[in-house]
């Protein structure tokens, strides 16, 4: 299971597979047509609440995956999450993509970390 992670403002590669959007607002100034997105999974971003409260901090990074995980466990990304472990079933590599700014302390770095604990479940 190879999950990719990249900026919404990369160029896309034909080495991404897949290419899943993980953001609840589209990323400003990116074309859609250029961004070759197969899937977006607003389903799997963090609520609008916890967004704002994080503000990509990265004091409350680890408070932030708390949060983040109950989330994800709740019943609101309970179909996104199950259209994202068909795409790793189906594929060897996928990549989620993401806006911000910051590429150590945002929600598809710890989405991928919440994939990752819990392999069985995705396979």
């Amino acid at each position: 299971m190879d999950i990719r992670l990249k900026r919404a403002y990369e160029t896309p590669a034909r080495s991404d597979g897949p290419r899943v959007l993980v953001d609840r607002i589209w990323p400003r100034g990116v074309a859609r047509e250029q961004a070759d997105i197969t899937h977006w999974l607003k389903g799997l971003a963090p609520s609008t609440q916890l967004r704002k409260w994080f503000g990509h901090d990265p004091d409350k990074w680890s408070e932030f995956l708390e949060r983040y995980r109950k989330e994800l466990q709740s019943d609101d990304a309970r179909e996104d999450l199950a259209v994202l472990k068909s795409l790793l079933g189906d594929h060897d590599r996928i990549t989620l993509v993401f806006a911000a700014k910051d590429t150590d302390h945002n929600n598809a770095v710890a989405l991928r970390n919440f994939i990752l604990a819990d392999r069985s479940s995705f396979l």
